[in-house]
């Protein structure tokens, strides 16, 4: 059966470039001749009901803008029977007849269990964090590192003027890409990650060689999924160096403002991608780039790969320290 109507809608934490890749669903659909809709608030506007016709005019003007357009929310209504019955049945009264949903790992699983009902779905991975395996790349990511890069390199300069120890926490519960891209690009001398094996005896040491070869200050740059908090890190290195320690939270500051070149065009490229697969026919998809690449595969298959080492940047890192 041909594809008419489609809706996209984004869930989870929100991320810069979600609001272009809205942008290519819309205008990429109503150029294939389709219906398409808005489903705002996430899976909760979908058990909800919340659809509204979308049209060129109504994604005018948001492909520079973070956030999301259309509201993102956690619901936890949907993963229960009845929530998940009834967006179902929204889903059936409203003609949907392909979804397209734009978030991380359990916006993908809740779009995979809406396709084991006979929903056809493609997913597009945004979330800041790139921890979805089968993709190199997911939208925000790229606009994530940029926001703490410029952050941590407004830290430096105080760090550098005062002579202390720089904690700087940074996003990244189940993966340390964040911390690892910004540490690199923005010279950080410890880079902690749930990836890495680093001891409080290991940072406080390498803390002590550092000012022994001159160094003026030292930047420590920490996944907020590290084996360690930062307080951890801050009273150790106070107690065994003797050197004055600050910490930093960026916290929501890297999921907020305009995305990077690169995000707009990953997520226009993305968005135009998944409606296409939809109209091919295809039912259950994650839509990535890999090789500079967009494709697309199974969905359940996606979920289950590993995320790839980081083994040679994480070298990288230590090297260039």
């Amino acid at each position: 059966m041909a594809i008419e109507r489609i809706a996209v809608l984004t869930s989870g934490g929100d991320s810069p470039g979600m609001n272009a890749a809205i942008r290519a669903v819309v205008r990429t659909g109503l150029a294939r001749g389709l219906k398409v809709f808005g489903v705002r608030h996430g899976y909760q506007g979908l058990v909800n009901g919340e659809f509204i016709p979308m049209d060129s005019f109504m994604v005018s003007d948001m492909l520079q803008r973070g956030g999301t357009g259309l509201f993102t929310a956690r619901s936890k209504e949907f993963m229960t029977e009845e929530g998940f019955r009834r967006a179902l049945m929204m889903l059936e009264s409203f003609k949907i007849d392909g979804l397209v949903v734009i978030g991380g790992d359990g916006s993908m699983r809740g779009a995979l269990d809406l396709a084991k009902h006979g929903v056809a779905v493609a997913g597009l991975p945004g979330t800041i964090d790139n921890d979805l395996a089968y993709t190199d790349y997911t939208i925000g990511f790229d606009t994530a590192v940029n926001t703490a890069v410029n952050a941590i390199g407004n830290l430096r300069d105080t760090s550098s003027a005062h002579g202390m120890v720089t904690i700087v926490e940074l996003m990244g519960r189940h993966c340390g890409d964040i911390a690892l891209f910004a540490g690199i690009a923005s010279g950080g001398d410890i880079i902690v990650m749930p990836e890495t094996e680093y001891s409080l005896e290991d940072i406080c040491r390498e803390v002590v060689e550092g000012r022994n070869a001159g160094k003026l200050h030292c930047l420590i740059l920490v996944a907020e999924g590290a084996p360690f908090s930062c307080q951890d890190i801050k009273e150790a290195v106070q107690e065994r160096t003797g050197m004055e320690s600050r910490i930093t939270v960026l916290g929501h500051v890297q999921r907020g403002g305009s995305p990077t070149a690169f995000d707009r065009i990953l997520a226009s490229r993305l968005g135009a991608h998944g409606v296409d697969a939809l109209i091919e026919g295809k039912k259950a998809v994650a839509v990535g780039i890999r090789n500079n690449e967009i494709f697309d595969m199974d969905m359940a298959k996606a979920l289950e790969m590993k995320r790839p080492e980081r083994t040679e940047l994480i070298r990288l890192g230590e090297i260039l320290k």
